[in-house]
């Protein structure tokens, strides 16, 4: 199993074409009581829809829990749950081909995988067991009033409302999602290597197709001089602005945190492209509509699930290390 966290730990398992994906949830404080109702909306999120932007794939992506919560509350110990894969439709004619800008090549090289069937683990389908373990870690952080939401960003908006009105429209689209963490306390982040923006952009970019993480103005702050970008304090020690997005030498400031995701594409497109197969040979592939146009608005669950346990991990810590 691939494993997220250092003290709310997911432990995940399971592919595309898997019967089942799930996975446990360690560290998770005993006596939570949790909404599956809201669980089930997180999911219903990251769903599949009808959407002209989604797979034509349909998962009910039911969660059953087997152990860790008793009775709707959490018992401390670990929390395991599964999902049942139901539309599996592999396509069989590609399983040879190497997919352009896909793990193909990748998982040939470091895993001697020779055919796609062996990749699902970099299906996006595994992003439904972190929106469990997100959904979970978000319920936790409402107890501190801490939440977090996203958005998809205006250009991105714009490009898909064009693209709506194309019939046929056989290719893909990336895209910028913003995203913003409030009523965090001041102190949460380590020193140097466990910066909490270091581990947010981590977990930012382990989500499928993600390019570009930024925090604050980000890269716009290469363009400015210290004078303009500085968040000067008053003598409350309140702040005159939030350029930095909340996070000051690896450490919240108890500011809102502002950061963007950029998206890729999604590599898997209705237009022929010449590619190799397994054995080196040239081939052309071409790709079905068991795909997403783009990853919004599906993705949008997955970054707050990721964030939310980024969050929850650093607020166990202040729990060993309190918080001054």
């Amino acid at each position: 199993m691939d494993q997220f966290g250092k003290h709310f730990i997911l432990s995940d398992y399971g592919g595309t074409h898997d019967g089942w994906i799930g996975g446990v949830i360690s560290g998770s404080p005993k006596g939570i009581r949790i909404d599956f109702d809201a669980i089930k909306m997180e999911m219903k999120r990251r769903a599949p829809s009808s959407h002209f932007l989604s797979t034509q794939r349909q998962e009910t992506d039911q969660v059953e829990f087997l152990s860790g919560i008793k009775d709707g509350v959490t018992t401390g110990d670990p929390i395991e749950f599964r999902i049942q894969n139901i539309d599996i439709k592999p396509n069989n004619s590609l399983e040879n081909i190497l997919k352009p800008s896909h793990a193909s090549y990748t998982y040939k090289m470091k895993y001697g995988i020779e055919n796609n069937r062996g990749i699902g683990r970099a299906s996006a389908r595994q992003t439904a067991c972190r929106v469990v373990a997100g959904a979970i870690a978000k319920q936790i952080l409402s107890q501190y009033g801490i939440t977090i939401e996203t958005s998809i960003d205006s250009q991105t908006l714009t490009l898909l409302k064009d693209i709506e009105n194309i019939v046929d429209f056989n290719d893909t689209v990336g895209a910028i999602v913003h995203g913003v963490i409030r009523n965090l306390p001041a102190g949460l982040g380590e020193p140097v290597y466990d910066k909490f923006h270091a581990r947010l952009g981590y977990a930012m970019l382990s989500i499928n197709a993600a390019k570009g993480f930024e925090i604050g103005k980000g890269f716009q702050a290469a363009q400015m001089v210290g004078s303009k970008y500085n968040d000067t304090q008053n003598e409350d020690f309140s702040f005159n602005s939030n350029i930095d997005g909340g996070v000051q030498a690896g450490i919240t400031n108890g500011q809102d945190v502002n950061f963007s995701v950029c998206f890729k594409p999604i590599p898997t497109i209705q237009k022929e492209q010449k590619s190799v197969n397994f054995q080196g040979e040239s081939v052309t592939f071409l790709g079905n509509k068991r795909n997403d146009i783009c990853v919004v608005p599906r993705v949008l669950p997955v970054i707050e699930a990721m964030a939310a346990m980024v969050v929850l991990d650093f607020i166990l810590i202040s729990q060993i290390d309190p918080i001054q």
